[in-house]
């Protein structure tokens, strides 16, 4: 099974195995990380499961979609890795990636 390190907001790093098909955000929360809030459920209609991705793997997610930027806009810790992680599908290729919990707005 693909390995996703989930970095929370004290720093402090767990890596994790993840089924495939699952979303990245699915994943952190049914991994009992409770600071992911995901209040939508991953219907990209807020900006709770906001992350941080690990540059290096920046070339392997897919395009960013109006939504989730426009929704990425309205947070105040938004940077050139922001994603939400509901919108990032957890598959082999991504085995590995690091993302951290963004502060909460």
């Amino acid at each position: 099974m693909p390995k996703l390190t989930v970095v929370n907001r004290s720093g402090e790093e767990s890596t994790i195995e993840a089924a495939e098909g699952l979303t990245v955000m699915e994943a952190i929360r049914d991994n009992g990380f409770d600071e992911l809030l995901a209040l939508c459920g991953g219907c990209c209609s807020c900006a709770t499961c906001h992350v941080h991705v690990d540059p290096a793997f920046a070339d392997k997610l897919p395009e960013m979609g109006v939504d989730e930027d426009d929704l990425l806009d309205s947070s105040d810790h938004r940077n050139d890795t922001s994603r939400l992680s509901c919108q990032i599908p957890f598959t082999s290729a991504l085995d590995g990636l690091k993302v951290t919990i963004a502060e909460e707005d």
